[in-house]
């Protein structure tokens, strides 16, 4: 099998001739950039220029020498966005300053610095009016110049046997909430204010499905997976009750899904389907359920080392019925702090138990960070190819 039959075949829940293996599909499945400079030494690869798929999360595009001595299978295409475009730095002495297309101010620290964090919102004040919001300078969300290019390195992924991510304009309804009006703010808003919040999700939501027009239309028939990202677990529990979620959250993310998938399959012939890739760290147990019935096909990163969200329990329960993408190497401990040994035993465990019957993408629990040494990722790849074989 070639790289986007291996993956289509364990989308659609049948078995391929080997797990298949996402590196940067996506700019929550890939690896920081002092991680991939480490590894390209390590394996005696020049990294060349460096190419970004999110400078906000330092999250590289590895180069072909690496995709093919790591066996990748899959090809992220990166629209232009406030994460990956135009991220200028000001100068305000120990810290770099960049304020994006949102109105949100950014910081990356110039001693020690391993990522830009989010440190101002556009609407951060404790009460704000209709009037207020209406005032904010929301970006262009169809701007055609986001695609630009894109098709072109479609067709050479498709060229190249490779299965084809496409990301989307932003972060999720819930996360962008949080952006727009401080983490504290949104959550109070959520209860106090959900006249407020509405305003915001219905917005975020108008922005997307305007993005996703343009981006479908565009090369709707040549991706083979569009992701979609949140984040409504923590590590014990979620961030808002499932009854919340169901109140607010659910109804718009399956209005947003509705509309991508109806266009995705309006672009495919020949029988093909696309499939939504959905990233939502944590545990998200209580919701997956809720996540399926609305349309989501994948769920990432499969965070296994959240409260209720052990693999064996999850493949049982739900592995007929969603793919899982992620969950094949504990990243918080095992990846940047085991030894290769111990990597390699996790890889093993987590493998076994989700590549049965298909259904499964091997990944890490989200991105490889900067600490990772390179023994640890060749340890987890050699893994994978042991024994990730059907």
């Amino acid at each position: 099998m070639n790289s986007r039959e291996r993956l289509l075949t364990t989308l659609a829940h049948k078995t391929p001739d080997r797990v298949p293996y996402d590196l940067a599909g996506t700019q929550v499945s890939g690896i920081h950039v002092t991680a991939y400079r480490k590894l390209c030494e390590y394996l005696g690869i020049k990294t060349g220029e460096i190419e970004f798929a999110d400078v906000i999360q330092q999250v590289v595009i590895p180069n072909d020498e690496i995709v093919e001595r790591l066996q990748v299978d899959t090809f992220g295409l990166f629209p232009l966005c406030s994460h990956n475009w135009n991220v200028l730095g000001i100068d305000k002495g120990d810290i770099w300053e960049y304020v994006d297309e949102w109105g949100f101010t950014h910081h990356f620290p110039k001693e020690n610095g391993y990522w830009w964090s989010q440190v101002g919102h556009a609407l951060d004040e404790t009460f704000i009016t209709a009037e207020d919001f209406a005032q904010l300078n929301w970006p262009v969300a169809n701007l055609p110049g986001r695609v630009k290019g894109l098709r072109q390195q479609a067709l050479l992924a498709r060229e190249q046997g490779r299965a084809v991510v496409l990301k989307g304009l932003c972060a999720g309804l819930f996360e962008m909430g949080q952006r727009v009006r401080g983490m504290e703010n949104f959550l109070c808003d959520l209860l106090a204010e959900p006249d407020m919040a509405k305003l915001v999700l219905d917005k975020i939501l108008e922005l997307k499905i305007q993005f996703w027009e343009l981006a479908l239309d565009e090369l709707g028939d040549l991706v083979d997976v569009v992701a979609e990202n949140d984040d409504y677990g923590t590590q014990e529990s979620q961030l808002v009750s499932p009854d919340t979620f169901r109140e607010l959250f659910k109804p718009r993310l399956a209005e947003l899904f509705s509309f991508i998938k109806t266009k995705l399959a309006a672009k495919k012939t020949n029988g093909e389907q696309g499939y939504l890739f959905f990233h939502s760290c944590g545990n998200v147990r209580p919701i997956l359920p809720d996540f399926i019935e609305i349309g989501v096909d994948i769920l990432n990163p499969v965070h296994i080392s959240a409260a209720g969200m052990d693999p064996v329990s999850l493949k049982r329960d739900f592995g007929k019925e969603v793919t899982f993408w992620g969950g094949g190497v504990e990243t918080q401990n095992v990846l940047p702090r085991g030894t290769p040994v111990e990597v390699r035993e996790d890889v093993k465990r987590n493998v076994e138990t989700l590549m049965v019957d298909g259904g499964f993408v091997f990944n890490t629990i989200h991105n490889i960070q900067a600490e990772v040494p390179p023994e640890n990722i060749m340890a987890m790849v050699e893994a994978l190819h042991e024994y990730g074989k059907y």
